[in-house]
């Protein structure tokens, strides 16, 4: 693979323990089972369904005009061509933690390991490349990155070397934002906790040879809401700029390099910047899309406080699609589960962005500037243009600094 002289590996250096290395295993094997499991559930069943019509039923639907059966084929189609993607993070992901394709009886075993909720997220993943590195993914990228992206920059207008900023993006996801910032010239690191997020970006940041190299089917396996086929099966190239040949552009003789300036931690946020190195050595915390993750938003406010220094800003833009909503109408006895946390279940809350807002305030910030976006600037995410069913947020986005 040709790439260029300087390149940036975000998962190069993780140390697993015990229960990461099952994490880890049920990640790869779901990305191993991307291409199996998305045909089957999503044209092998409509087969299944379309011949349990009535004969005269089903005879009518495979003829022009419909060709139902020949839909199914072009899904197919576009299923392999997502599952190639799939088979491109696997490869990453095997070469960077050292493991075996085929594990053998003297390698380690991680086949298997995957559960339906892993699955899913490799599926999430897949389809978020439409969001983040393709040209199409533009308009959600602009409102929700645009606003923050906006805010460094008028924070930092007059330092005569961005470098100097550390930038820290929590829940860093497919690592676009990241990209974003060090491009602009700051000192950023990322964190995530997914391993599905972590292995893809590793792969769209570092492993891709150019602009545009694959094609992605985001919408091929929705068959509701649907105008036309042709819209269901649309692809889109990714990426859509070639990460390394960016941000070797980006570089400023003299400073330190783009791939130098850019970092990515794989790590629980509340318990990694928390701890004393971390303390006050960052200039700004950007949390996109991010806030309603927590379990409890409290614990998020005081790791922000604690990474930030004095006088730093933190720029938020999401919605409040509180995670843990579901597991707080379950019961908290349904939701004590520290194998799949990694820790005891320490409670939850919803809050409104009142709400939110006034706990910034009374925790050493002073909110600067808010707001939520009219429905002219509402956020789609991941969202088909041309469904019958338009889906998007009112996000809130605010400046908060920390004061004390």
């Amino acid at each position: 693979m040709s790439q260029l002289e300087d390149s940036w590996d975000g998962a190069s250096n993780i140390v697993l323990d015990n229960e990461e290395r099952k994490v880890l295993f049920a990640t790869l094997d779901s990305f191993r089972q991307y291409r199996r499991v998305a045909h089957f559930h999503v044209t092998h069943r409509r087969r299944q369904n379309f011949y349990a019509l009535p004969s005269s039923e089903w005879q009518m639907l495979s003829a022009p005009p419909f060709s139902f059966l020949e839909t199914l084929e072009h899904v197919d189609d576009a299923i392999d061509a997502n599952a190639d993607i799939a088979a491109e993070i696997l490869k990453t992901g095997l070469e960077t933690f050292a493991l075996n394709a085929e594990p053998g009886v003297d390698s380690v075993r991680w086949h298997g390991e995957a559960k339906s909720s892993d699955l899913d997220k490799a599926r999430s993943t897949i389809r978020q490349f439409y969001r983040d590195w393709s040209s199409e993914g533009a308009n959600e990228r602009r409102a929700s990155y645009g606003p923050v992206l906006q805010d460094i920059d008028a924070a930092f207008a007059n330092v005569p070397n961005k470098g100097d900023m550390k930038v820290l993006v929590p829940g860093a996801g497919l690592g676009r934002l990241v990209f974003e910032l060090c491009g602009q010239g700051y000192d950023v690191e990322g964190n995530e906790i997914s391993y599905h997020q972590l292995i893809a970006s590793n792969w769209i940041l570092n492993h891709c040879e150019k602009a545009e190299q694959y094609t992605l089917f985001p919408f091929a396996s929705e068959f509701s809401n649907v105008i036309s086929r042709a819209d269901q099966l649309k692809g889109v190239k990714i990426p859509d700029v070639h990460v390394a040949t960016a941000l070797a552009k980006s570089h400023v003789a003299g400073r330190k390099s783009a791939f130098e300036r850019m970092s990515m931690t794989a790590a629980d946020f509340t318990e990694l910047y928390c701890n004393a190195k971390n303390k006050g050595i960052f200039q700004a915390v950007v949390t996109v899309f991010f806030l309603d993750t927590a379990q409890d938003v409290i614990r998020y406010i005081e790791t922000v406080h604690h990474c930030l220094e004095i006088g730093g800003i933190w720029s938020n833009n999401g919605p409040l699609l509180w995670h843990w909503t579901s597991q707080n109408e379950q019961g908290a006895k349904d939701v004590h589960d520290e194998e799949s946390s990694g820790h005891p279940y320490r409670g939850s809350i919803e809050l409104s962005v009142e709400e939110v807002l006034k706990l910034v305030g009374s925790m050493g910030f002073e909110v600067e500037d808010r707001g939520v976006q009219d429905e002219g600037s509402a956020s789609g995410y991941i969202q088909n243009p041309n469904s019958m069913l338009q889906n998007s947020y009112r996000t809130s986005h605010w400046i908060a600094r920390k004061i004390a």
